[in-house]
């Protein structure tokens, strides 16, 4: 059945596999009283709705792996992983937030703050503590239910045993990225530009990236170089895409991307652009302001506009470039190899000009 199914017909039933997750979990909660039951339609509202690059990324690679297209029970059994994806994602930001101690997301509250603005327009701390609590709870959930969803994906042994062992060590590195990332933040580890590069692929690019690739690698039964080379792609990728993300917050449209405009220098947030400025006579007019809270907005303008002329923003865009060269490198290596088909290649590569191209 598959040459017949649009892009835009999977995305739709991603979509709808992903609400009917989160109503059967409304309704299970039901028994367990009416907060955990809100919890669940809070979390539905939040988990839904969105671009579903994760998924859709796995989506689209499998079909380029299928030549001859997958059956309805393949698309079935795929549309799940495709939503076990998003749910780890979504789980990982519930853990960020709360680590960020973040009550707000693309300039709408988050989790965290509409379960806490259910109960006061002002939450007291003690409010806070249980919005905050919930979110730990809901994530450590959907990182069970992910599991369990590879776990009991239609497939041969073998291939769960692939899915498994490609989940598990996509979760122990994008909390060991995190767990650095936080100790770049705290100051307990040294913010040189290396250990924020390495940080950024092992937290974002891990899951991001590497997982969804490897996982349609692995449904279409590729060999293991091409997995091998899909790795070192989606760690270009992804961390291209990390480092897009930080210029976004600094130099980027905030109308088009939807972010809190100069939150990664209020907060102090260790990127590339910041590990370069302290390379430079500038970071010293920087750091006076640097992870303040209550950085104004035409002080935090004018830490941009620094931090634009010290060379931070034109270094950080080599270094995007750099990685998305390199993906387009391994990705003509195994097309010349025959690991990786021209149609895979050509999804990667609409990929990367997507990334290249952000706005949002």
């Amino acid at each position: 059945m598959s040459g017949t199914v649009t892009v835009e017909d999977l995305g739709t039933r991603i979509e709808e596999v992903l609400r009917d997750r989160f109503a059967e979990r409304a309704t299970a909660a039901e028994r367990y009283g009416a907060e955990f039951v809100a919890l669940w339609q809070t979390a539905a509202e939040h988990a839904t709705g969105g671009k579903l690059l994760r998924p859709r990324l796995f989506i689209d690679l499998l079909r380029a792996l299928t030549p001859a297209g997958l059956t309805e029970v393949e698309t079935h059994r795929a549309i799940g992983i495709a939503v076990d994806v998003e749910l780890l994602h979504f789980a990982f930001l519930l853990h960020d937030d709360v680590i960020d101690g973040d009550l707000f997301r693309r300039r709408r509250p988050n989790l965290i703050g509409a379960l806490a603005q259910r109960h006061a327009t002002d939450p007291a701390e003690s409010v806070l503590h249980w919005a905050r609590s919930s979110a730990i709870l809901l994530g450590d959930l959907l990182l069970a239910s992910a599991t369990l969803g590879f776990a009991r994906a239609e497939a041969s042994p073998d291939t769960r045993r692939r899915l498994l062992a490609l989940l598990e060590q996509t979760i122990f590195e994008t909390v060991a990225g995190e767990h650095t990332d936080v100790a770049l933040s705290d100051g307990v580890v040294t913010p040189d530009l290396r250990t924020i590069l390495a940080t950024s692929a092992y937290k974002t690019a891990t899951y991001s990236f590497v997982l969804p690739l490897r996982a349609a690698a692995v449904l279409a039964e590729a060999t293991p170089a091409a997995e091998e080379h899909l790795t070192e792609i989606g760690r270009h990728l992804g961390l291209a895409y990390q480092l897009q993300d930080d210029l976004l917050s600094v130099f980027g449209d905030a109308e088009a991307h939807g972010k809190d405009p100069f939150s990664d220098l209020r907060e102090g947030k260790e990127t590339a652009i910041i590990a370069y400025a302290r390379m430079t006579g500038h970071w010293p007019s920087i750091e006076l302001r640097f992870g303040t809270p209550e950085l104004s907005e035409p002080d935090a303008a004018d830490m941009r506009d620094r931090l634009r002329e010290c060379g931070a923003e034109d270094f950080v865009r080599g270094l995007v470039q750099e990685q998305l060269t390199a993906a387009s490198t391994v990705l003509a290596e195994a097309e010349t190899e025959g690991t990786l088909s021209t149609a895979a290649a050509r999804t990667i590569l609409q990929l990367a000009s997507r990334i290249e191209g952000r706005s949002e």
